[in-house]
């Protein structure tokens, strides 16, 4: 027995090592854009909220400061002259400046990325100096004229499991990728569309899906929160976005306006109208439970972490049924291959793997005189893998054949692509 203890303790170390790893990999706390009043609307302070005890604290940073001068993003030396806007004036030179509803965490780079709501600009704070950067070489959306519907907003943010930041317009028909490496680049990657099997309960809806907050998963996932309480799962590759449901016991008139996931993977949501009222849920049964804040509580627009929704799914959630070639964003076949979308814009689809044994297998796309235009080889590790497709620039419009052999060059997928 005494000799097996020098093992037995080496064991137990390893085990407490690798807690304590886990439990610095996840994030205890979120951060959150609140206002000085309790019950106030100017979303322009940051604070800091402790997920384990439910403890805000106090201001970290008064976006509304004015005076102070930012850095630039691009040269990281001090703007010599302040931001201004022709209809908001010097509040554009403010951090928060027009208030803030989207912001992410960046935990690797200890940086809050984030856009106000009426200026078109992407900006960061980095944490370590509490300086604010501001991007001003290039505009986030291109739209510095909010429309009156406020559809072009960016209100909803995250950093996704493949380090890039993601954000999204009110109306989802813009989600735009931004790196937060030492080169920063902005892409428009376009608007998102709605599974067909969603029915009336569109991610482009005024009246159900704006507003809001957003989270990612462990699986390329993001997960729209709208204000009116709906969560969608929207796949970056395909961008489509499907409706998982409405959270359920939730007060009369509770919106959601901020989220993030704690470190018992629960979604942690808060409200910019309900002052007394956070709730936490899963996002399988999307039952929601009080979630007890200790002292003031804050209402707050904004909630962000670096944690990561962790799935663990092998399938996807809803299998997207192909009534149209012309019209219809996938092609399903036997379960198995998906592909999207299809038309296929800009020479590049997605295909998905859904239910293929792992091994090694050869993609071929031909045109309808049975030219080879490409050939991939494409090597499947489990259930649910996505790879993209680029095709040459010079591929003319039309109708294509999509070919998937195994290594016995048995064909197990075929069917037809449109280029538009």
């Amino acid at each position: 027995m005494r000799k097996s203890l020098p093992i037995l303790s080496l064991f137990l170390a390893t085990l407490l090592v690798s807690s304590s790893i886990n439990a610095q990999q996840t994030d205890r706390f979120a951060y959150a854009v609140t206002d000085m009043q309790q019950q106030g609307g100017n979303w322009s302070f940051l604070r800091k909220l402790n997920l384990q005890t439910g403890e805000y604290s106090p201001v970290l940073l008064n976006g509304n400061d004015a005076s102070l001068l930012a850095y630039n993003a691009s040269t990281k030396k001090q703007l010599t002259a302040p931001v201004t806007d022709a209809i908001y004036g010097s509040a554009a030179n403010a951090a928060f400046g027009t208030g803030v509803a989207a912001m992410a965490y960046d935990k690797k780079n200890n940086r809050l990325y984030y856009t106000p709501m009426l200026v078109d600009q992407l900006r960061y704070l980095d944490l370590k100096t509490m300086k604010v950067f501001y991007v001003t070489d290039r505009s986030f959306t291109g739209k510095p004229q909010k429309s009156p519907d406020q559809g072009n907003i960016v209100t909803r943010m995250v950093i996704a499991s493949d380090g890039n930041g993601y954000a999204m317009t009110n109306d989802a028909r813009q989600l735009i990728r931004f790196t937060t490496g030492k080169k920063m680049e902005i892409t428009d990657l376009g608007s998102l569309v709605d599974n067909p099997a969603n029915n009336a309960a569109s991610i482009h809806s005024s009246c159900s899906s704006f507003g809001g907050d957003m989270i990612a998963d462990d699986n390329g996932n993001l997960y729209v929160l709208s204000a009116r309480n709906n969560v969608f799962q929207v796949n970056i590759e395909t961008k489509v976005a499907t409706h998982l449901g409405t959270i359920k016991g939730l007060p009369a008139n509770f919106t959601t306006n901020g989220a993030a996931v704690n470190d018992d993977n629960k979604i942690i949501i808060g409200s910019a109208t309900q002052s007394a009222s956070y709730f936490a849920f899963d996002y399988k049964s999307l039952e929601a439970v009080p979630y007890q804040i200790a002292g003031t509580v804050w209402q707050s627009s904004d909630l962000a972490n670096s944690n990561l929704l962790i799935t663990n799914s092998k399938k996807p959630i809803t299998e997207i049924a192909i009534t149209d070639l012309k019209t219809a964003p996938a092609i399903v076949a036997d379960g198995k291959v998906s592909i999207f979308p299809n038309p296929v814009t800009d020479n590049n689809f997605t295909v998905r793997f859904n239910k293929l044994e792992a091994g090694n297998y050869t993609l071929q796309v031909t045109d309808v005189t049975g030219r080879q235009v490409l050939q991939q080889s494409i090597s499947i590790n489990g259930d649910n893998q996505a790879q993209r497709i680029n095709l040459a620039s010079s591929a003319s419009k039309g109708v294509y054949l999509v070919k998937i052999a195994d290594a016995q060059s048995k064909i197990v997928f075929n069917t037809k692509i449109v280029v538009q």
